[in-house]
């Protein structure tokens, strides 16, 4: 199974600057609770601000790093430098795509789920969540979010199923 996991402002924000605009201890406790023991496909850039934030790759889950550069390395994580190389190599997995804009795009059309946080702020940005044509998706769960000490905004986590 494939599914996308995003955080998105109200005005389609995912980034800015190679890091989230935002902080919602919520959302970063459920990213990491539905990712860990599974696999979770990243571009570089993404990678980059895990480790920027992080000082290592996502513990307990397997890295797929998708990249143009043919050089790359990183430790305890599996490079790939293309969509296709990255799906041959996660086969059989349960993988969740994290990011960023261009490896969303490259992940809509195949993704069975997408796990949606909608962000209710506008917000600077550099890097958008591709547009989603939702009359393709049912959603299947809903929960408001308050803004609260620890979530600097409110949100809405939503669980869409592609329809088949």
């Amino acid at each position: 199974m494939i599914s996308i996991i995003v955080a998105v402002s109200d005005n389609d924000v995912i980034g800015h600057q190679n890091v989230l605009p935002w902080y919602l201890s919520r959302d970063l406790k459920n990213f990491k609770k539905l990712t860990t023991g599974n696999t979770v496909v990243m571009g570089r850039k993404t990678f980059d601000s895990i480790m920027a934030r992080l000082g290592h790759p996502l513990p307990d889950r397997k890295n797929v790093i998708i990249t143009r550069q043919e050089d790359f390395r990183a430790p305890d994580c599996v490079v790939a430098h293309s969509w296709e190389e990255a799906i041959e190599k996660t086969k059989g997995e349960n993988v969740f795509i994290g990011g960023g804009e261009a490896i969303y795009r490259m992940a809509l059309p195949q993704a069975d789920r997408l796990h949606l946080t909608r962000v209710h702020m506008q917000s600077e940005g550099d890097v958008k969540f591709p547009p989603v044509d939702f009359f393709e998706w049912n959603l299947v769960h809903e929960e408001e979010w308050p803004k609260d000490e620890k979530n600097e905004t409110a949100a809405t986590y939503q669980i869409y199923e592609r329809k088949r």
